[in-house]
């Protein structure tokens, strides 16, 4: 082929492009590069519209044909958790659920309890009116306990759009509970005389104030020596009058919950004085031989007391 016929093949070509753009008649897509060897264009704002099989021909003789398919991937909406009413009461049926649209193909979609993945939950794929993109959704159904207050919900949306970034929705869970009451004595071996500091430990929420304080299910007997403080009763010289069943009582507007420490004084203790004990010498006889200037054998009587031993040599 001469010179002046890859020219003119040329020249077809790039009417050939400038009829297909005009054919398209989108302003989105423009021609990149045309050569005798390389025909390139580009699409902006890309939609789900463009996908489908390219075309591109060169007219020489024969003409040559290349295709390509265009796949668009639907990038899905930020996800929405609902169903969630604050505060929830301990104990009740709680049922989250995490939506997000316009993914293609569908997203996937995992729910955590701070960074803890929850694996028991509910998955539903719906196409979109246009039949082309999905909407997924994700239900996570659990009973409200205590330990779940202040807890992160979280429902994360993973999709080949996202880049290695998910999507994802939060959500901070208010759970309110009936109180948990705990006593805490400040002494093991409280005796006559002495004070005790008894410590009434309430958690609930809302939180339990005040703490209400009882005696063998009465008031308080001595208010003069037992003093409460917030949520310590203190009670200073014991005697054995003070024996007998304390509850601490703690109440929100969840319910009640009580429990009770059982005093008892016990005598003041005898201190001992420390005694020395003084051993005792031991004597033992043995029989030994030591040199002396008549070289003779004798007889020696030791006396050992603790760590020390004497000799007395008898002549």
């Amino acid at each position: 082929m001469s010179i002046m016929d890859n020219y003119n093949h040329y020249l077809q070509c790039l009417g050939a492009v400038h009829d297909t753009l005009g054919s398209l008649r989108d302003n989105r897509i423009e021609l990149v590069r045309a050569s005798w060897h390389e025909l390139s264009i580009s699409v902006s704002d890309v939609s789900l519209s463009d996908e489908g099989q390219y075309t591109c021909s060169l007219f020489t003789m024969p003409v040559k044909t290349s295709k390509a398919f265009l796949t668009v991937l639907g990038v899905p909406e930020k996800p929405q958790i609902s169903g969630f009413t604050s505060p929830v009461m301990e104990g009740e049926r709680m049922q989250l659920t995490c939506k997000t649209s316009g993914s293609k193909p569908a997203a996937d979609i995992r729910w955590f309890k701070n960074d803890k993945q929850i694996k028991d939950v509910k998955y539903l794929k719906e196409k979109d009116a246009n039949r082309r993109t999905f909407t997924v959704s994700s239900t996570l159904d659990f009973r409200a306990d205590r330990s779940d207050d202040g807890v992160v919900v979280s429902c994360r949306v993973d999709h080949e759009s996202l880049n290695s970034t998910p999507q994802i929705a939060r959500q901070v869970l208010e759970i309110h509970y009936t109180p948990s009451v705990k006593i805490i004595s400040s002494s093991l071996w409280p005796e006559e005389g002495q004070s005790i500091v008894l410590t009434c430990e309430s958690k609930g929420k809302p939180l339990p104030e005040p703490v209400l304080w009882t005696k063998d299910g009465g008031e308080l007997p001595d208010p003069e020596r037992m003093v409460v403080n917030g949520r310590d009763l203190r009670i200073s010289f014991l005697n054995k009058t003070d024996n007998g069943t304390y509850r601490c009582e703690a109440t929100n507007p969840i319910g009640q919950n009580s429990t009770e420490y059982v005093l008892i004084v016990h005598d003041v203790s005898n201190t001992l004085l420390p005694t020395t004990v003084i051993p005792s010498l031991t004597t033992a006889t043995v029989t030994t031989t030591v040199a002396l200037t008549t070289s003779t054998a004798t007889s020696a009587t030791a006396i050992s007391t603790r760590g020390t031993v004497f000799f007395f040599v008898m002549a």
